[in-house]
């Protein structure tokens, strides 16, 4: 049986707004978070975490920030993205675990709400999935209230034959020709 963890990180910061998307629910809010997408910063660690257990890279390889079509998308597009992998590769995702670091705003009136928005969008019974917050104890830029980090730890298990990802070779510089002798 092949059972892989994969961990996932994300920061955002604070910009002019009147809440937050954080693993799937608008939090209200006297500012927004900043980014290409929606900026959820929960959802977008789970994602990297998904796709770290699986070794296909992170969520700026999937979708780009230089890609003019995912600027404002919703970060679920991204997660149903990372799902859709873990099937496609014979795995279940088994357990999720997220950490929202920031100061405010308060995020434990919220868990349980952000817990089911992520058991819908995984297929994953809300159970298997925990969101917590803690504060960085009001040093750095989570303490001082500029952004919101996030953390994840994604557990897979195999469930069907696994489907293998081609690796692209490395790229190899050509050799120059040797010199011909007169």
């Amino acid at each position: 049986m092949d059972i892989r963890t994969g961990n996932g990180f994300d920061v955002h910061r604070f910009g002019p707004g009147d809440g937050c998307w954080l693993c799937g629910v608008k939090v209200a809010h006297d500012r927004g978070l900043m980014g290409h997408s929606d900026a959820d910063v929960g959802m977008h660690a789970l994602t990297d975490a998904i796709y770290g257990a699986l070794c296909e890279g992170d969520i700026g390889q999937h979708f780009p920030p230089s890609d003019p079509q995912w600027k404002g998308a919703e970060s679920r597009i991204f997660l149903a993205h990372a799902m859709s992998r873990v099937a496609a590769r014979g795995f279940t995702l088994t357990h999720a675990d997220v950490t929202l670091i920031c100061e405010f705003p308060k995020i434990g009136p919220h868990t349980v709400a952000m817990r089911q928005a992520l058991a819908a969008i995984t297929g994953v019974d809300a159970g298997r999935i925990s969101v917590k917050a803690t504060t960085s104890e009001r040093l750095g830029f989570t303490g001082r209230g500029e952004g919101i980090a996030a953390m994840a730890t994604a557990t897979l298990v195999q469930t069907a034959p696994m489907q293998p990802v081609p690796i692209p070779p490395t790229p190899v510089a050509p050799t120059p020709p040797k010199p011909v002798q007169a």
